[in-house]
């Protein structure tokens, strides 16, 4: 299902998959089936999103992320995708974003340029993730649980 007050520009949106209303996705984004995209999501051209994976309400998920099967991503968690943004950057240099397979990101994460979230990982609400989780890691912030 695709939400009629969605921009879902994008042919490569598995089977029951929903899009809420207030997404944009843009023309190259692969989404995979059995997703849940929730409302006020933006997903860029160079992402690619697996089966079964729950995005909530006013994530984006920009260039160089790709996130595998089962995943969670808590509302409003934030994705940066270079180290020093700036307005019309010509040295702009993107570094990708991993989210394995089974992960859960909390509301209010944010993760930097180049990590990589293990498997069965769970990031926690608030966190600010500084380098790589490993696999079944719980990521609090700075200290690691």
């Amino acid at each position: 299902m695709i939400h009629p007050l969605s921009d879902v520009q994008s042919k490569n949106i598995g089977e029951n998959t929903n899009i809420w209303q207030f997404c944009v996705v843009l023309p190259d984004a692969k989404i995979g089936e059995n997703c849940n995209i929730c409302s006020n999501c933006f997903i860029e051209n160079d992402v690619v999103i697996g089966n079964n994976v729950t995005i909530k309400n006013g994530v984006s998920i920009y260039d160089g992320i790709t996130i595998e099967d089962n995943v969670f991503v808590g509302q409003n968690a934030t994705f940066c995708n270079d180290k020093h943004p700036k307005s019309k950057n010509k040295y702009f240099k993107l570094e990708p974003i991993i989210i394995k397979q089974g992960a859960t990101i909390g509301a209010n994460a944010t993760i930097l340029p180049g990590i990589t979230i293990g498997r069965n990982a769970t990031v926690a609400a608030g966190a600010v993730v500084l380098n790589n989780v490993a696999d079944n890691e719980t990521y609090i912030g700075k200290n690691k649980k």
